[in-house]
């Protein structure tokens, strides 16, 4: 196995990124800090460094529903227009001190209404943030608006991604519990998003096993898997190593189907219970069109980079094993084609080129 490669070579690495909740990567600071302005007053600790330990204690139980519960500190904070235009700044702009060229930001609008902003209010604040944030940084980031699956809103979201499209918004989401709401429950919204020629991603086959994964392609449409980390359930390894590939996996293999792979968050919601035995590797091996993704960098106490670094301590991962998953990641972004082609060939491609002849 190669010296696994150093988190500082790795920052400087072009990378993409797929997957990230703009709720669930908020600086501790600055949720103390709109706590005071906002009058929200239900903080487990006003300390900086007791909240970050809090968070990524509290999201370490192996329990999805107990993960989800800490968002809604986030998400309590995150009801005016200056608090959400705020919090995307600073995701964009961590996100760049990162490395990061590219990013998909997810986010629900329907919880961010409490305090009377509209849902297109909070779209805008939103868009306001990436754009100030992003300036002058090197990074473009596009947004995701997600629904909430045990709610009816979907419709509305949806038809709101598409009058979105144009200035920023990239795709739409669905997330939240899954087990007992199967994306099926939004059929109408995925079909609306088809005929529109709409993009969209749907987490699926994280908490839940290949049901939901079979659902969200096969039924919905999706463009991408969040997660998909269950497709392993469909893979049969013999003895002797060889794989053999069911049904479905075949099919998201050879359709190419983005999985959103979040190595981190997999562990601490019992998706996985290691890093050395998460499925990335032997779908990687597979050649299954995988990227790696953050999810909640504030929960999951992460970054991309840092997600990288424990994939190649793992795994073995060099440059060309780090290139090809942000390839992927490109290739399957929610971005015009030429778009992507530019990022691939102008950014990705040449800033690996130098790491690599830097080694």
């Amino acid at each position: 196995m190669s010296q696994p490669l150093a988190l500082e070579e790795i920052r400087q690495a072009p990378k993409v990124l797929l997957h990230d909740h703009l709720d669930g990567g908020l600086r501790p600071e600055t949720i103390i800090e709109l706590a005071r302005e906002t009058g929200y007053d239900r903080l487990p600790t006003t300390d900086v460094d007791g909240l970050r330990d809090w968070f990524r204690e509290s999201s370490d139980s192996g329990s999805l529903e107990r993960y989800l519960e800490t968002f809604d500190h986030t998400v309590g904070v995150m009801q005016t227009r200056d608090a959400l235009v705020r919090v995307a700044a600073e995701c964009a702009e961590d996100l760049a001190a990162d490395g990061v060229v590219y990013a998909e930001v997810r986010y629900a609008p329907e919880q961010h209404t409490s305090a009377g902003l509209s849902l297109e209010e909070v779209i805008e604040a939103v868009l306001e943030g990436f754009r100030i944030g992003s300036r002058g940084r090197g990074i473009k980031v596009g947004t995701l608006l997600t629904a909430m699956r045990h709610q009816a809103r979907s419709m509305e979201i949806a038809e709101l991604a598409v009058r979105y499209r144009d200035v920023g918004v990239a795709g739409f989401d669905i997330a939240g519990a899954e087990a007992g709401y199967p994306p099926t429950r939004h059929l109408d919204a995925f079909e609306y998003l088809q005929r529109e020629n709409s993009h969209f991603t749907i987490h699926a086959g994280e908490a839940f096993g290949l049901p939901s994964i079979w659902q969200a392609i096969q039924w919905c449409g999706a463009d991408r898997l969040g997660h998909g980390v269950r497709i392993i359930d469909d893979i049969t390894v013999s003895d002797d190593g060889e794989a053999k590939l069911g049904r479905l996996a075949a099919y998201v293999r050879d359709k190419r189907i983005p999985l959103e792979m979040c190595p981190t968050s997999n562990l601490q919601t019992g998706a996985a219970t290691s890093i050395a035995e998460h499925p990335i590797g032997l779908l990687r091996g597979l050649h299954f069109r995988v990227t790696v993704n953050t999810d909640n960098r504030l929960m999951s106490g992460t970054s991309v980079s840092e997600e990288f670094a424990k994939l190649s301590e793992a795994f073995g991962y060099g440059w060309d094993d780090m290139q090809w998953f942000t390839i992927n990641a490109m290739k399957s972004a929610f971005l015009p084609f030429d778009e992507r082609l530019a990022l691939i060939n102008g950014v990705i491609k040449p800033g690996f080129a130098r790491l690599k002849w830097q080694a």
